[in-house]
């Protein structure tokens, strides 16, 4: 193996109280695809802004070509070819693809040389083998093409060091694919890259070597050929987790919660039709565009549906409005946290009793700050969320503590029916088997639960039943034992369906 283009040794670093980097070393070779895991809160974002310039390291050093290095912004890591694209693409949606290519170039000359940028700008798609068109507005553009867009300015950089941070999260499997292949090519170019997914397979798909980091600390570095899933897990977590989702045991029992007939909206999904017992946890797959969201959120009342009629505990209901369902006794976890779900910069205390705020109101409109934090502090307790006082807050937390946060939010509300989209997007496997925890404890209380979930093996793992979509359509709704990926998978794709 040639010399490491970029390497980290014996970094620190402190936040306060935190240590978010204890003493940790990572070499990138030139040609490497290197995968980064480790749990919310581990210390791979830390490390990221360390690479990028963001943050200054409280001890250790960087070594770029065997020199040491010292960055104090972001632009100065870009002129030294270290760049770092994200689960979300930051494209500016009102410029073309070509000016945000080039957005962060410097000249000395006010004038824009447009035929030489455009021409530019399709050569180095070229070099990626993509065809986009480099007058496009970016706003028109996937999520997938952005993120090409991002990698191509890199390449304008001359990148040498490329941190992918969760770039697949919100991509189809189609767009993965699309990705890889660029990822690839880069490395072929001699790009080091470093690849951070909560996704498992992805990493053992793509990785050349694989790091693991948990509570601040390198716990193990190895080539992908020496690293099983089941030990890059335990590494994570530190403990033995032998089955993801645990051992299925169904509480549903045989009264009816909520029944759903002939539910539709216009150009969105029609006749979706089901019902949820209690205790019972009803899967919903599909392939992106299936429209599964859309079906949870007219049931929340955020977009109410056209046609079909809902019976709530045997009475016929209307939902309008999330305040209707909220008093129905139906909750939606979104699965966008940081826009919908939670207020990023108020305290855990506040984003728990939000919903309920009225309950926590004197007869003059006072607060009861008190009876909140009791409250806030119960919840902490009953789902582990990890912090050092409720008051911390939620921007603060590890994705996995937010996802907690915002489950205590609704959990709050006492629903009897538990809308849950995507609940274990982006965090890592270690939250992820908590979360499932919390699926199966709920169940067995007697909450209805409709799960929604792009993951395969997260909706067989934990449905008693999956009701299967594509494109606004029903295509079925499978048991247990029925539910295999092939059945599941065949049904999203339209197989076997007919007008």
């Amino acid at each position: 193996m040639t010399d490491p283009i970029l390497e980290m040794r014996n970094i620190s670093k402190r936040f306060d109280t935190t240590q978010a980097l204890d003493d940790v070393s990572l070499a990138l070779y030139p040609g490497e695809i290197h995968a980064l895991l480790g749990e919310n809160g581990a210390g791979k974002s830390t490390l990221i802004k360390i690479m990028t310039g963001v943050h200054p390291p409280d001890r250790g050093e960087m070594l770029l070509d065997g020199k040491p290095l010292t960055l104090n912004s972001p632009v100065e890591a870009q002129a030294y070819g270290i760049a770092a694209i994200y689960q979300e693409p930051m494209v500016f949606p009102d410029l073309n693809v070509a000016e945000n290519i080039f957005i962060t170039h410097r000249t000395r000359s006010p004038f824009v040389n447009w035929g030489k940028m455009y021409r530019d700008a399709e050569e180095i798609l070229s070099q990626l083998d993509v065809k986009l068109d480099v007058h496009e507005s970016a706003r028109g553009l996937t999520l997938a093409a952005q993120q090409t867009v991002e990698i191509a300015k890199a390449i304008s950089l001359k990148v040498r060091v490329l941190i992918m941070d969760e770039p697949t999260a919100s991509l189809s499997a189609h767009e993965v694919r699309q990705l890889f292949k660029l990822a690839n090519t880069l490395k072929q170019q001699g790009v080091a890259i470093l690849f951070i997914s909560h996704r498992m397979e992805e990493v053992f798909e793509i990785a050349d070597r694989v790091t693991v980091f948990r509570d601040g600390k390198r716990i193990s570095s190895k080539p992908r050929a020496e690293v099983t899933p089941e030990g890059a897990i335990r590494d994570m977590v530190g403990r033995q987790i032998d089955e993801l989702y645990g051992e299925h045991a169904t509480h549903a029992r045989s009264d009816v919660l909520m029944s759903v007939r002939g539910l539709g909206k216009q150009n969105t999904f029609d006749n979706i039709t089901f019902d949820v017992h209690r205790g019972e946890v009803l899967g919903f797959a599909g392939l992106v565009g299936s429209r599964r969201t859309d079906v949870g959120l007219a049931l929340f009342g955020v977009e109410p549906a056209d046609v079909g009629e809902i019976t709530f505990e045997g009475k016929p209901v209307q939902i309008t409005s999330p305040q209707q369902a909220l008093q129905t006794g139906i909750a939606y976890v979104s699965e966008d946290r940081r826009a919908l779900g939670l207020v990023m910069p108020m305290s855990i205390t506040a984003n728990i009793s939000l919903p309920m705020l009225r309950e926590y109101l004197s007869a003059l409109g006072i607060i009861n700050f008190a009876a909140e934090t009791r409250t806030a502090q119960q919840f902490r307790e009953r789902l582990a969320i990890r912090t050092p006082t409720v008051q911390v807050p939620v921007a603060k937390l590890s994705g996995g503590n937010q996802q907690k946060v915002m489950l205590s939010k609704w959990l709050n509300a006492r629903p009897q029916l538990l809308i849950l989209d995507e609940p274990t997007r982006g965090i890592d496997v270690g939250a992820k088997a908590e979360v499932h925890h919390m699926i199966r404890d709920l169940a067995a209380q007697g909450l209805g639960i409709i799960l929604i979930s792009s993951e395969m093996p997260e909706v067989l793992g934990m449905s008693d039943r999956v009701l299967v979509m594509r494109e606004g359509r029903q295509m079925g709704i499978f048991n247990r034992a029925e539910a295999t990926q092939e059945k599941v998978l065949a049904a999203a794709m339209g197989q076997g369906y007919s007008e």
